[in-house]
């Protein structure tokens, strides 16, 4: 299966503004999944998966071109693009376009997800407001008991 064209229109650096603390390095976004997860190659070649779920970036391939060649096997489609929860949501109408993705309402983060609805999101604001979140819940232990509030971020004029 070939790589998503709709990667071209987004700005790597505005969606990862809130990431930074953990992708400090200068990427290009090679592909992405429904659900906001990003794949990007750094200045080497390499790729990594950006997670927003779980905030972890991981290396996933050497090069571009690996990385075509093990996204084409069906395990790692499902893996890496969650193919089969793609479809059951574009059922559902939950179907992004390209700067949208599938959200949920209870980050996934958060013990309490399994309850969560999904719904459809600007990619730009869903990236910002979970790598924030990550960045925050980063050095807490699993299981530590947090108070999500949300509050407007200020303009810096």
């Amino acid at each position: 299966m070939s790589r998503s064209n709709d990667v071209r229109i987004l700005d790597p650096d505005r969606l990862l503004c809130e990431w930074r603390w953990l992708c400090p390095q200068s990427v290009t976004i090679v592909d992405r999944n429904p659900y906001g997860d990003l794949f990007l190659r750094d200045q080497s070649g390499s790729v990594h998966m950006l997670d927003v779920g779980s905030g972890e970036l991981t290396l996933v391939a050497g090069s571009v071109s690996e990385f075509d060649v093990l996204s084409a096997l069906p395990e790692k489609r499902e893996e890496w693009f969650a193919e089969a929860d793609a479809k059951d949501a574009a059922k559902r109408g939950l179907v992004p376009d390209p700067k949208q993705c599938i959200a949920f309402d209870i980050p996934l983060a958060f013990a309490e997800s399994a309850n969560a609805s999904p719904y459809i999101a600007d990619i730009y604001d869903q990236l910002g407001f979970l790598g924030d979140l990550h960045r925050q819940l980063a050095t807490l232990p699993d299981g530590s008991k947090v108070e999500l509030v949300i509050k407007p971020k200020k303009n810096s004029l």
